[in-house]
């Protein structure tokens, strides 16, 4: 199995400018974390989908609407990032809640069940475009009422699909098992991420 990073892949990627399609904190603090320094552009888009569309079809949709709203991309040595994460739950697409109901709505559904965490990224150069997704798995414990409502109350997690954070109370406390990248629930797959932006600026 080949290495994830070298030495000369390290330098290699701080070289471009990383342009950051997302207003996500967490998105922003990982991709700092290794090293990149990150410029944050943020386009809305009409988060709507096709009907049609179903599990990592839907999260690719997304993340491709946001990165062509930076088209054409006419700087060199630029890298832009566009990414969006969504949940699936007994085959119900979770977005982010509206409010506090949903919210705990939201994670009623997930209480107690295993269900997918979906992150499409999309990366976009002067001359290349590429777009790939992880999907982790995630079970729950059954979670009460009253924890699910102290979290919410707590942390106001209506930013977050699905209606939690898996480095938050809910997911160090209620999280029972995962099977797939961690930050990849959080909202960036760092380690697939990294193998894309050094395969698209190669």
């Amino acid at each position: 199995m080949e290495p994830v990073l070298t030495a000369i892949d390290i330098e290699k990627i701080k070289k471009p400018r990383i342009i950051l399609g997302s207003g996500s904190i967490r998105r922003r603090e990982l991709l700092e974390s290794i090293g990149l320094k990150v410029e944050v552009q943020v386009k809305d888009i009409d988060e709507d989908f096709p009907d049609n569309l179903t599990g990592p079809d839907i999260a690719m949709f997304l993340s491709t609407s946001k990165i062509n709203r930076f088209k054409p991309l006419k700087e060199e040595n630029t890298v832009v990032l566009t990414a969006d994460t969504i949940v699936i739950c007994d085959g119900k697409v979770l977005g982010k809640p509206a409010d506090r109901e949903e919210a705990i709505s939201m994670i009623r559904m997930l209480s107690g069940k295993t269900h997918q965490v979906i992150t499409a990224l999309s990366l976009l150069t002067l001359r290349q475009e590429k777009s790939f997704f992880e999907t982790t798995w995630v079970t729950f414990e059954n979670l009460s009422e009253n924890l699910i409502e102290y979290y919410v109350d707590r942390y106001r997690p209506f930013d977050k699909a699905g209606g939690y954070g898996i480095q938050e109370f809910i997911g160090i406390a209620g999280c029972s098992r995962i099977e797939g990248s961690y930050l990849n629930v959080v909202g960036l797959p760092v380690s697939r991420f990294l193998k894309e932006l050094i395969s698209i600026i190669s």
